[in-house]
């Protein structure tokens, strides 16, 4: 017989619960009113849905085995012995599941009954949560059925009387509010549970979880529909999941419970720190199932860097001590798990366009206001900027000019320069002109190539003794010409007693493709240092859709489309420079891409290529905002690719490059993604090894 294959875990890289993710499931059964057997075969068709697509977690309302609105039938031994039943029949079938299955239950305990979630995995009930906040006002008369969590000592534990589940457990069940489960094989998944009423309250039991470590927060509810009550809903579990750097997930009772008074809409929500990443179809007719794969390793990462999250837990300290943890092995899957998340290409730049509106508008108004503040904190009403019809300068050029606009002072108040080298196009010089006369700045061309010439000659450069050779266009050919636009630049801020802007972007920064010390690097204010070059992209056309620009928006949108290049070497046709930025440092795209997950989440180079490749390997996936841009990017990314450009940017990023961004200027922080600053939101070492990331980026193979 030919060999068995081999675990899908000998290849991790393939797996989404083997790159931080863990996959979740949110249930709305079908309910019968008190019929808890009808209801059992309810639930176990959505745990065996929820098996069959890998879920670690099925979520199920409160009191499903039973229906919420029984009211006092609650009080009927029958149904409550039904009940116990119900989940001696849910525990049975669970061994055969991978899902933690939570499910609700009237439970009677020492001559109580309690309103339960109980956890059920693999043939056992790992513990029992019952509700804390018992609601007793307008439709609610939980008190007259119920006991509260509260009622019960921390340590306290349960035994079952159905022989079934006796059977089953050799030892009592936990019985607490204050429970966390934690799946030993699943590093970064700990479940912790509210139930309805919990959720409204002002600390809800899973926030002192949450303290305590939890990081999937499962609300089995009930809550009745009225108007408005969804919206109330989402606010209230996107806030919870925010303020607890968790994810959060909630199911509300559903088709078949009792409408005597009230009505119902199974309301299914799944949130991760704050973001809705599903929601299922409200008041549906049929029972259904909400999925999605959480990213633990983003809420690792948030966690870690959040100082105010773990001053909260030693504020609490004797609260978050009390909560104890489960541990049980869930019991991966050895098959093929793919990833069934949206992954942005372009984390920088939202694809939806409220979105994108909303993200322009607040980057745009951010470098506004910083640089209005600086020249006002400076007594200086003038701005020195070079031009060159590129992308950073033309976008530092439209801030400037909006800054004008709001400080009152006319945009005559920008000097504006163009700079023209050895290689300067006709393209983008033309473009440099033709923005500056259309914002109404003051626009001057100086010829930069003379004093070039007059320096490389006291260089004894051989580009002075008539050598044209690629080896004379090296990198001291190049930063002649840098340096001195640079240092026109100054002493033209000195002489009309002005700012100079710096142009350049964070991407940049973060690749160390910029000359230490002029215009990219070193400025009096850098308005564009912390917004990435795709995110500039986007800006531009923007603004050039603004009524403030409207009379620039041509040139703006034909300078979005001038290929990178930073015109420092004449090419061999005429007009035309040979170099191409992205054939140096990779494609910008794709580079900016791997800068998020690297400076926002400090991901390893084997997630972001994972990542990456889910996000990139499909050609017809991921296109820009069709009502930003012409462009139609129907390119793609495979994993050799995503690696060679990963293996630059961590040279780069990891290495060499940090030393330029230890002297950087002043600039505002605009991007979500973060900041380069050593003052902000990045401070590392400028003599670091890159050795650890090149070493993890090697582990990644060629194919999935």
């Amino acid at each position: 017989m030919p060999d068995a294959a081999p675990p899908i875990f000998d290849r991790p890289f393939a797996c989404l619960y083997r790159q931080g993710f863990a996959r979740v499931a949110v249930a709305t059964p079908a309910v019968a009113v008190a019929d808890p057997a009808a209801n059992t075969a309810h639930h176990l068709a959505l745990a065996q849905q929820a098996h069959d697509r890998h879920a670690a977690v099925c979520l199920f309302p409160e009191l499903g085995l039973t229906g919420y609105a029984c009211d006092d039938l609650f009080h009927q031994t029958a149904l409550l012995d039904a009940a116990e039943h119900a989940l001696a029949e849910i525990v049975a079938a669970s061994a055969e599941l991978m899902p933690v299955l939570l499910v609700g239950l009237p439970f009677r305990h020492q001559g109580a009954v309690y309103n339960v979630a109980a956890a059920v995995h693999r043939g056992r009930v790992l513990g029992l949560a019952p509700k804390t906040f018992l609601p007793n006002y307008r439709e609610y008369y939980e008190k007259r059925y119920f006991a509260s969590a509260s009622d019960l000592p921390h340590d306290a534990t349960a035994t079952f009387a159905h022989p079934q589940l006796a059977a089953r457990h050799d030892a009592p069940v936990p019985l607490s509010a204050q429970l966390a489960f934690a799946p030993v094989d699943v590093p970064g998944l700990t479940l912790a549970i509210d139930i309805c009423e919990d959720f409204w309250a002002p600390v809800p039991p899973s926030t002192l979880a949450a303290l305590a470590g939890a990081t999937v927060l499962a609300n089995l509810s009930a809550s009745n529909a009225t108007i408005g009550k969804a919206e109330r809903r989402r606010t209230l579990a996107a806030a919870h999941s925010a303020r607890t750097v968790s994810a959060y997930l909630f199911s509300a009772a559903g088709p078949g419970e009792s409408t005597t008074d009230l009505a119902w809409d199974g309301q299914t929500l799944i949130h991760e720190n704050g973001d809705l990443l599903a929601e299922g179809e409200r008041f549906p007719t049929d029972p259904h199932l909400v999925v999605a794969d959480l990213d633990l390793d983003r809420l690792a990462a948030e966690r870690a860097r959040l100082t105010t999250l773990r001053d909260a837990a030693a504020e609490h300290h004797e609260a978050v001590d009390a909560i104890r943890t489960v541990p049980f092995t869930l019991g991966l899957p050895h098959t093929a798990v793919p990833l069934d998340r949206p992954i942005e290409r372009f984390p920088f730049v939202p694809h939806d366009e409220r979105e994108l509106d909303d993200r322009c508008h607040d980057a745009f108004h951010i470098q506004v206001q910083g640089l209005a503040q600086r020249l006002t904190a400076a007594r200086i009403d003038r701005l020195v900027i070079g031009v060159s019809g590129g992308l950073d300068s033309t976008h530092a050029l439209v801030v400037a000019a909006k800054t004008m606009d709001r400080l009152g002072l006319p945009r005559t108040n920008i000097h504006a320069f163009s700079l023209p080298g050895f290689a300067t196009s006709s393209g983008t010089r033309t473009n440099a002109h033709t923005l500056a006369e259309t914002l109404g700045v003051t626009m001057r061309e100086i010829d930069i190539t003379p004093a070039c010439e007059q320096m490389l000659a006291d260089l004894d450069h051989p580009y002075s003794q008539g050598h044209r050779t690629p080896d004379t266009y090296d990198i001291a050919f190049e930063n002649v010409q840098a340096g001195q636009r640079n240092s026109v630049l100054f002493r033209l801020a000195n002489h009309l007693n002005a700012l100079v802007v710096g142009t350049g972007d964070l991407s940049e920064l973060a690749l160390g493709f910029c000359t230490y010390g002029v215009g990219d690097h070193m400025s009096h204010y850098a308005v564009n240092c912390s917004v990435p070059k795709t995110l500039i992209q986007h800006l531009i056309r923007w603004t050039a859709h603004t009524p403030d620009f409207a009379a620039a928006q041509q040139v703006l949108l034909d300078i979005v489309d001038t290929e990178f290049s930073p015109e420092l070497i004449p090419g061999d046709a005429t007009d035309q420079p040979s170099q191409r930025a992205e054939d140096v440092v990779g494609p910008y795209e794709l580079q900016d891409f791997h800068l998020f997950y690297a400076l926002r989440y400090g991901y390893p180079p084997t997630k972001i290529a994972y990542l990456a490749h889910h996000a990139w390997h499909d050609p017809a996936a991921g296109l820009w905002p069709p009502t930003l841009t012409d462009h139609d990017p129907r390119h793609a990314y495979d994993l050799p690719t995503i690696k060679k450009w990963l293996g630059v940017f961590i040279r780069r990023y990891y290495g060499f490059a940090q030393f330029k961004r230890s002297a950087i200027p002043n600039g505002p922080k605009v991007s979500t993604g973060g900041s380069l600053s050593p003052r902000g939101d990045w401070r590392a070492p400028s003599d670091a090894s890159p050795n650890a990331w090149l070493n993890n980026l090697n582990t990644i193979p060629d194919t999935l």
